[in-house]
């Protein structure tokens, strides 16, 4: 396990995923991560790599060639390598290998560094294509944020609260996990998305292309919450496991397929082409208070 830490904040990260574990605030000793409860979900916040989501019967094809990745690709499981580390930073590193060229032919660095500054911690991913063709990828952030946070307080008594008054839609998922090709009118000139179990029993709401460029997680009886910052990332899934105390924020370059994906990488919606020795950088962080 690595720890990082400052004045404000104590965050631990695992080498397997690149995972975060938790993510303490020092002067009120709130742990803002989700448990990891395997009955619910045994996941804390993976990494979505090379895919976000599910694809077309877990299979793509590239140049002919038919391949298959499960739900949010590899990265996930996977052991990284710290290659940086500093009290307040660490940065880690996952690349190709003979294991990932059997279900994605491309050669690859994956840098993943967080970052304290103050009572914010910021996710930075660096994505560079080590090969001598396009690279096609997506990558995604998928952090579960405890809900209640405090003892005494209940689920409803927390609202997602949007920095744009925002009218969208969601694309809704089938139980295959692909994409509606219609969407659902869903909020209406609101900033405020009251959080309820129920939001999720049909799986995670997509958003396309919010106006939004920050989501915060706060109640109207407590002062403590948070805010994540995601400009840059078009797409955002909101989830929880039904009936768990948490709600993810996902901040996403690449979305699930389409229930009528050609299946053909270079055309499923979201991917992002990466030349020769090109470096794609994104950027997300969290505000603890």
């Amino acid at each position: 396990m690595i720890n990082i830490t400052n004045e404000y904040l104590q965050v631990k990260i695992s080498t397997k995923g690149a995972e975060l574990q938790s993510i303490i605030r020092k002067d009120n000793q709130l742990e803002y991560l989700w448990s990891g409860d395997p009955a619910f979900w045994g996941k804390k916040s993976p990494v979505l790599f090379p895919i976000v989501g599910n694809l077309k019967n877990n299979t793509y094809s590239f140049k002919g060639e038919p391949y298959q990745l499960s739900r949010h690709g590899f990265a996930r499981d996977m052991e990284f390598e710290v290659i940086e580390h500093t009290e307040s930073a660490v940065t880690l590193n996952l690349s190709d290998s003979q294991t990932t060229r059997k279900n994605y032919p491309f050669p690859f660095s994956l840098n993943i560094r967080y970052s304290l500054q103050d009572a914010s911690l910021t996710v930075s991913y660096e994505v560079q294509n080590t090969g001598d063709d396009t690279m096609y990828f997506s990558i995604g952030a998928h952090p579960a944020f405890k809900v209640p946070l405090e003892e005494g307080m209940t689920y409803e008594d927390y609202t997602l609260h949007f920095n744009e008054t925002e009218t969208a839609d969601v694309w809704m998922l089938s139980t295959s996990g692909e994409l509606s090709r219609t969407p659902t009118p869903y909020l209406e000139h609101t900033r405020e998305l009251p959080l309820k179990k129920e939001l999720f029993d049909n799986d995670a709401l997509v958003f396309k292309n919010l106006a939004s460029t920050a989501i915060s997680i706060k109640s109207e009886k407590k002062p403590h919450g948070l805010t994540l910052h995601y400009a840059g990332f078009p797409y955002m899934g909101i989830w929880a496991a039904k009936h768990a105390d948490f709600v993810c924020i996902e901040p996403w370059c690449g979305v699930a397929d389409h229930e009528d994906a050609s299946g053909k990488l270079e055309e499923k919606e979201g991917i992002v082409p990466l030349s020769p020795e090109e470096i794609f950088h994104r950027q997300w962080s969290v505000l603890l208070f």
